[in-house]
């Protein structure tokens, strides 16, 4: 198979994974709900925990930083031995994950907000840096008490935190696609904590 044809393939594929509703689906099988009508409308790990309880939470969370992490490490697996722009296509497969899950197909391309798939994207590519953007979101979580505050926190130093654990400028701009990504998708989050509405962690 040529190298492109695998690139395209892995391209797709992660788009693809990334585009599957894990909160949407684990609350509708199991609460026979449709997440997207209830609490914030959100299909993410922090509106299933409200809404469904800690466990369908916690799976959502697991669930979804696996469609990022599954095919970074497919590509890191493939890609060394059939193209020499190695990190830039790992990057924009991370990228496609992600975008798969802020535009799934299947939902009308409205979906989540993307940190737990940048998360998981982040720990195949660089273990240290998954865990200081941890380390980020706990400062910003525990500062506020807004999950908003610490995904945001957590997405401002992304791409700080990928360069320091991969020396790889292309990796890097791929978080940084990320994180302004992130950032988008929590504008109104952002417009509720300036005006004193964003609720707390409970």
């Amino acid at each position: 198979m040529p190298p492109m044809t695998t690139i395209a393939l892995l391209f797709g594929s992660a788009y693809l994974l990334g585009s599957v509703p894990v909160g949407l689906l684990l609350t509708r099988w199991h609460k026979g709900i449709d997440i997207r009508g209830h609490g914030s409308g959100n299909i993410g790990a922090t509106n299933v925990r409200r809404v469904a309880g800690n466990t369908l939470g916690s799976l959502t969370l697991l669930g979804d930083m696996a469609k990022g992490y599954l095919p970074v490490a497919a590509a890191q697996w493939l890609l060394p031995a059939l193209h020499p722009g190695a990190p830039a296509a790992v990057a924009a497969t991370a990228v496609a994950a992600f975008c798969g899950h802020l535009f799934p197909i299947a939902l009308g391309f409205r979906g989540g907000k993307g940190v737990a798939t940048a998360l998981g994207a982040t720990l195949a590519i660089s273990p240290p840096a998954m865990i200081g953007v941890l380390l980020a979101f706990g400062v910003g979580l525990g500062l506020s008490r807004r999950v908003s505050v610490g995904s945001l926190t957590a997405a401002a130093t992304l791409p700080g935190w990928v360069l320091w654990g991969t020396a790889s400028w292309a990796l890097s701009i791929g978080a940084l696609i990320i994180a302004v990504g992130i950032a988008v998708r929590h504008w109104e989050n952002i417009e509720r904590l300036v005006a004193g509405r964003e609720p707390p962690l409970i």
